[in-house]
């Protein structure tokens, strides 16, 4: 029996080696270089790190060594590392490949099948239901928000009693803003009218799920120690996954309230297509929520829907945003040159415009948008995606066989050498239209690309140009710490590891 045993510990895993890695997917995967793979395990051990910082450095160091495409095996699970622009619009041009890789899985308890999640003809039909809600002309009512939102803020900091505001953290800074905006603009709803305990843990939730995700991908669960870690996480994705849904909830039945008060009239205006009316004398304004209540009505989505698409636009709309605001500040503050002439360009359209940053006006600010398009070159804040593909798919580098996860490090494609001359230099005058002319379009994709393309983007770069224009206006920006000095993190947003700091000083107009 015991001989038994030991030979069956023997002969499984060898039959499971030489299934995996000798048939003809094992041989075409055999051909894209990559680091040793071990039987059973493939790379597991490789990525078998401490914390969340050591597992992008490693990340980085791969995608470098086995430039530009490279394989690893997590045990029957075969990733193929991409970077190359040119392999980037293979994938992004795609219309088969859309499906999201295994990772996102990880997403489905908190967002379920929302529009990041979701494939098939579910993606498809939210796509549809949310496109309107990003059309130009909804985005000078979401403009408006962002700009009274900005006016309360800057006022609220402009009346400290000390000229120079020490931030203690950056990230939770420009999180509250963006969250604000995204809020009452998409959802509307005033967080001031919230229960503030809830705003906060909700923040430090959407923190803590990201850190789950990431360590929830398959790991060599081989020690007690790693046993007891697995159990720790679990019990912070429970109780994170409390406060997040708490607060979707919160948020849905205080617009369903507004609505019911009103018995349902401005919805069916909005059914009409009809965004935005007169009440009163009143501007009214309809939000993105509204479009999905709306939906309800005409059979198209239920409440589970609504809270899919709500927790997955809260979620990607401030925390991506809040991360590119954090990153682009600290950059600034860093390069004295470039913030002074961004200030001088954002104070002669705030003055002309009589503090009204609103769509018209936020066009008048090139340099400052080639400023955050820079910023988002070197600090994208969805740094790495995941695609899956159920066929084979011929790459420029490489032909990958069917049921593969491909892993896209924008991350690295940004700071490609080939691409961008002294990649790690901060230069915005490299998005000048005749530096951008002949470079390669995939070689910038903060966005992503394609069909599964950031349906928020448009809305995203307004929202920046108006937020750090408005800082910009009133303070300069002083840096504590630099972004050469912060350890990044692997997580679904990219972020440092730790609280960043940095001074405001007040702008004397007088």
């Amino acid at each position: 029996m015991i001989l038994t045993c030991l030979l069956l510990s023997i002969i499984g895993p060898l039959i499971f080696h030489l299934m995996t890695r000798y048939n003809k997917r094992g041989r075409l995967l055999s051909k894209i270089p990559g680091p040793t793979a071990y039987p059973l395990l493939g790379n597991m051990l490789k990525f078998k790190v401490d914390n969340l910082q050591d597992l992008w450095r490693l990340g980085r160091e791969v995608s470098n060594d086995y430039y530009p495409i490279t394989r690893f095996w997590i045990c029957k699970t075969a990733i193929i590392s991409v970077r190359h622009p040119d392999d980037l619009e293979v994938i992004f041009q795609s219309h088969k490949v859309i499906d999201k890789g295994y990772i996102y899985e990880y997403l489905h308890p908190w967002l379920k099948t929302g529009l990041l999640t979701s494939t098939g003809k579910k993606w498809r039909q939210r796509r549809k239901i949310l496109t309107p809600a990003f059309h130009f002309s909804i985005l000078h009512k979401y403009l408006e928000i962002a700009n009274d939102q900005g006016v309360r803020f800057m006022n609220e900091l402009k009346n400290e009693s000390s000229d120079t505001i020490v931030v203690d953290d950056l990230m939770l800074f420009c999180s509250q803003y963006t969250l604000n905006i995204v809020c009452e603009s998409a959802m509307g709803v005033k967080l001031d009218k919230m229960d503030g305990k809830l705003v906060r843990r909700y923040k430090n939730a959407v923190r803590d799920m990201g850190n789950v995700v990431v360590w929830r991908m398959p790991r060599p669960y081989i020690t007690n120690w790693l046993m007891r870690f697995a159990r720790k996480m679990a019990k912070v994705q429970r109780d994170a996954l409390d406060v997040l849904h708490h607060f979707t909830d919160a948020v849905i039945q205080e617009r369903r309230q507004y609505h019911e008060s009103s018995d349902g009239r401005y919805l069916e205006e909005f059914a009409k297509d009809c965004p935005v009316s007169e009440q009163d004398g009143t501007r009214r304004k309809l939000a993105m929520l509204d479009l999905l209540l709306t939906a309800e009505r005409k059979g198209l989505i239920d409440h589970e829907g609504i809270k899919e698409e709500v927790d997955t636009f809260t979620f990607e709309a401030h925390d991506t945003t809040g991360m590119a605001m954090t990153f682009t500040l600290m950059l600034l503050a860093e390069n004295k040159e470039a913030q002074t002439k961004a200030r001088a360009e954002v104070t002669q359209v705030v003055d002309k415009y009589n503090g009204n940053l609103n769509a018209s006006s936020l066009q008048e600010l090139p340099y400052l948008e080639r400023c955050i398009k820079e910023s988002l070159r070197l600090f994208p804040p969805v740094a790495t995606l995941l695609r899956y593909t159920a066929d084979e798919l011929q790459l420029k580098n490489a032909l990958v066989p069917a049921d593969s996860h491909i892993m896209i490090h924008l991350y690295d494609t940004h700071r490609d050498a080939n691409y961008w001359p002294n990649p790690d230099v901060f230069d915005p005058d490299r998005f000048l239209p005749e530096r951008s002319a002949n470079r390669h379009t995939f070689a910038y994709v903060p966005f992503s690309a394609g069909p599964r393309n950031c349906i928020g983007q448009k809305l995203a770069m307004l929202k920046l140009k108006s937020l750090i224009g408005r800082i910009l206006y009133d303070f300069y920006l002083e840096n504590i710490d630099k972004t050469s000095d912060i350890t990044l993190t692997a997580d679904v947003i990219l972020r440092p590891s730790e609280a960043v700091k940095m001074k405001l000083v007040k702008i004397d107009k007088r």
